[in-house]
């Protein structure tokens, strides 16, 4: 393996773990359930796909990027289903809105 790609999947992994450390600091800062459930899914998609790349460049191999492909697609779209199921539920069961929403789009 170059050293090069060495470094580069280092820097993705690292990169990864970031998004999804400001992730739990947006579960701490957020003002609803809605702002959070984002910042979640969105950490979920852009960091695990960052990390699944730094791996893939640190073992690179037509079957590890096949693998990687396939979780990197069954996470964006479970994870959009989730948020969406997640965000629902609270609407459903009265989770207040933050002070700073404008509007209800769905209470009309």
């Amino acid at each position: 393996m170059s050293f090069a790609l060495n470094v580069a999947g280092t820097f993705l992994i690292v990169l990864g773990a970031v998004v999804f450390a400001l992730a739990g600091v947006g579960l701490l800062r957020l003002p609803d359930l809605y702002s959070r459930i984002s910042a979640i899914t969105t950490a979920s998609g852009l960091g695990l796909a960052l990390i699944l790349l730094g791996v893939l460049l640190h073992e690179p191999s037509t079957l590890n990027a096949a693998k990687a492909l396939l979780a990197i697609v069954v996470n964006l779209a479970t994870a959009a289903v989730g948020g969406h199921a997640l965000g629902r539920a609270g609407y459903l069961t009265g989770a207040r809105l933050s002070d700073r929403t404008r509007y209800d789009h769905l209470s009309q």
